[in-house]
Parts: structure tokens; C-alpha cells; sequence
């Protein structure tokens, strides 16, 4: 296995600081064991009185299902673990725990559900809108692209393998609409909007600001639909977080261009803006740049942080569906704030050079990695193919800055 080989190499077991009490997102009292509540009501109950060992043997942090010690594990350095024993059974809980509610998620341009589970875990659905090998027309603006339920998929991993490790689990899910959706929703708008085609398939569209609409509905196959299960972050209300426009925002505007692809001294001006006058928040910046050119994402108008870590911790990234849309152009602005800057982590630099290498060729790294998804295979082979010629660009940046 390359990916077991990479994650052993040195670059991968760089150590985190030491991780204190502050640090660490929830503190847990370790004698609190998770219990099911019998009278139906969604959350589960902590019971204070529980043994610090309980009948079963097991510590109160083992009966903990796999979603709740992902929220637990959380600290201001890493959103999980690099080797992380728990991602196997996250993913398989994704991929196959029952549903018993399925509801339209609010907000947003195009339509999500939110899912959940017996144990109380939630998974945020995005269906398929178009197959492996349809390439956005090149006539479109960023703005007005799909998103795809593959590329929140092929995300997760392709972060993992860059060890930034800043985008919450996904997996992909074949769903039975009837089942898993229409006969279980509570959601009454939503149930409104199911029909079957004229092929005898069953269909719904929701309601979005966009492609919400009996044209642009989704269709099973006659009800089987395909589509990403990403395990939900913390709620809000738990664990607050905070939104930042990105400084290389685009306008949005089918003739405007943003200030940053007027100003090719733009980056002066953003290194004295906080909260990029300090700390290392413009290099995670940088780092984000990277993953989104190498996946084609032009779509990266805002990030997130935990609220309680400060400007010292690091971006969540978050929305990744518009990437992996294209695979026979490269979109070199995505890099603007790599060749603006001329600034790029040394941790990051170094990974990326090991992953132009022979045996840990990147494409080969995300490929293996997909294989075990339950959608495999996620990506058609162009995508992976351009993601080596992608990694070229990036270190010719790079070189160019450093010469």
C-alpha cells in the first residue's frame, strides 16, 4: 500500500504541540457515559451518576458511538488525528448506519439533506447531479456550476494525503429515496415536491434559490440514488464558529473582476489586514489555495474557524462540491494568492515535493484511497491523471517565487 507507506514516511509523523485542556475543543468529564434516551426525544443524555467503569467492562468513552468521539477528538491543531483509528468505522457508519430521518437542510444554492441516525450521529447528503465524466461546459461561470457529490468525496481524501486534515469525513452512499428519504421525511415542503418520471422513476427537487425545480430534480434508478455522506461538525450552539470572506474572493459577477485580479501587489496590502498580520493564518490560506487548484475549485468565497481557538488554529474546509469539475484545463487564479505572496508552509512545500516522487505519486495515492469507498470508482481517470500535472504547477510556482 503507498498510503500506508506515506503515512509512515517522516514528513507524515511531524508531531503536534502538546495538546492542553484549552486546546481541545470539548472537555469531557471521563466518567460520563453516552445512554440512549427510550422516550424518543433526539439527544442523548449524559448520566453524571454512571461508574468511572462500567458493568460492561468498557470505560465511559467507549460507549461513545464513532461520530461523538470525532467531536470529542477535535483540538486546536487538527480536526482528526493523521493516524486515526476511529476514521474506518466513521466511514462505515456514513456508509451503511440506518436512516430514520431525512430533512432539507436550509440555505445554500442547490439542494442537501440532513440525515440522521439511531445513534443520534448526523451525516449532511449531497445527491448526484451528474455523472463521473461530465465536464463542466466551458461556458460556464464558476458561479453557476453543479456541485458534485463525487468531489466532496474525492476532497476529504485528497486533504488527508496533503495532511492538512481540515475537511470533516465523507463517504459516498447509494440511498433508496422511498425509503430512505420520501416514506421517512418530516419535512413537509419537501415531501411536497416528489413525483415519479415518465420512465417510472422516482423523483423530488426540494426548494433551493436554485435548480430546485421539476427540471432539475433528482432521479433514482427507479429509486436508488447516489450521493456523499459528510459527517456534520459540532453544533453551532455546542461549539461556535466563524465565518471570514477569503481576501481572494471573485466577484460573483458575470463582467466585474475583484480587486486582487486588478492589483498584482494585492498581497501587500492583505499582510497588513488582521488576521493575516500575525500568526500563521495567511499561510493556511496558501494551503487551502493549493488543495482547491489541485482539485479546480473556484468556488472558495468564505472559510470557518472554531470561535474558541482564536486567529492560532487552523481553516476548515468546508463545500468542496464544485471541485473536480474539469479536467482538461487548469485554472491557474486559483493559485493567485500562492504566486502573489510568495509565501508557502515548509511542511507543506516539502509534502508536496514527496508526492511528485515515483512511489508516492499523488494520482496513484487518491486512487487507492477511493478505492475503498463505497461508490469506487469516485473519479474517472482523467481527473486523477490532472491532478499530477496540477502538483507540477504548483512546485513550478514555487521555484519561480524562490528564484
Amino acid at each position: 500500500s503507498k498510503l500506508a507507506a506515506l503515512f509512515e514516511h517522516p514528513l507524515y509523523n511531524i508531531p503536534i504541540p502538546d495538546v492542553t485542556e484549552k486546546d481541545k475543543l470539548f472537555v469531557v468529564n471521563p466518567m460520563e457515559k453516552f445512554s440512549l434516551r427510550s422516550s424518543g426525544s433526539d439527544e442523548w443524555v449524559s448520566s453524571s451518576k454512571a461508574e468511572t467503569l462500567l458493568p460492561t467492562g468498557k470505560t465511559a468513552y467507549d460507549t461513545y458511538p464513532a461520530w461523538l468521539k470525532f467531536h470529542v477528538g477535535i483540538n486546536r491543531y487538527e480536526l482528526y488525528p493523521r493516524q486515526d483509528p476511529l476514521m474506518p468505522t466513521l466511514l462505515q457508519d456514513l456508509a451503511t448506519q440506518r436512516i430514520i430521518s431525512s430533512v432539507q437542510k436550509s440555505g445554500g444554492t442547490q439542494l442537501k439533506l440532513i440525515m440522521t441516525f439511531p445513534n443520534y450521529g448526523q451525516a449532511l447528503f449531497k445527491p448526484m447531479k451528474q455523472t463521473r465524466d461530465q465536464e463542466t461546459p466551458i461556458d460556464f461561470f464558476y458561479f453557476s456550476d453543479f456541485e458534485r457529490h463525487n468531489a466532496e468525496i474525492a476532497a476529504f481524501h485528497l486533504d488527508r494525503i496533503l495532511d492538512f486534515r481540515r475537511i470533516p469525513p465523507v463517504s459516498g452512499r447509494l440511498v433508496n429515496i422511498t425509503k430512505e428519504i420520501r416514506d421517512i421525511t418530516t419535512d413537509k415542503k419537501l415531501a411536497k415536491t416528489f413525483f415519479i418520471s415518465p420512465a417510472g422513476n422516482i423523483c423530488f427537487y426540494g426548494e433551493c434559490s436554485y435548480y430546485c425545480s421539476t427540471e432539475h430534480a433528482l432521479c433514482g434508478k427507479p429509486d436508488q440514488l447516489e450521493g456523499s455522506m459528510a459527517a456534520l461538525l459540532p453544533d453551532k450552539t455546542l461549539a461556535k464558529r466563524r465565518s471570514w470572506r477569503s481576501p481572494w474572493r471573485r466577484s460573483y459577477h458575470k463582467s466585474k473582476k475583484a480587486e486582487w485580479e486588478l492589483n498584482p501587489n494585492y498581497c501587500a496590502q492583505v499582510r497588513e489586514m488582521p488576521p493575516y498580520d500575525r500568526g500563521h493564518r495567511l499561510l493556511d490560506l496558501i494551503d487551502m489555495a493549493v488543495l482547491d487548484f489541485l482539485m479546480g475549485n473556484m468556488d472558495r468565497h468564505h472559510y470557518e474557524t472554531f470561535e474558541k481557538f482564536g486567529n492560532d488554529t487552523f481553516l476548515l474546509h468546508l463545500d468542496n462540491g464544485r471541485g473536480f469539475g474539469t479536467h482538461s484545463r487548469d485554472e491557474l487564479s486559483i493559485l493567485a494568492p500562492l504566486w502573489q505572496c510568495c509565501s508557502i508552509k515548509k511542511s507543506t512545500y516539502l509534502r508536496l515535493q514527496l508526492l511528485a516522487t515515483q512511489p508516492y505519486r499523488l494520482s496513484d495515492l487518491l486512487r487507492e484511497a477511493l478505492a475503498t469507498d463505497p461508490l469506487t470508482p469516485v473519479l474517472a481517470e482523467p481527473h486523477l491523471r490532472a491532478l499530477d500535472r496540477r502538483l507540477g504547477k504548483v512546485l513550478a510556482a514555487v521555484g519561480h517565487c524562490l528564484a
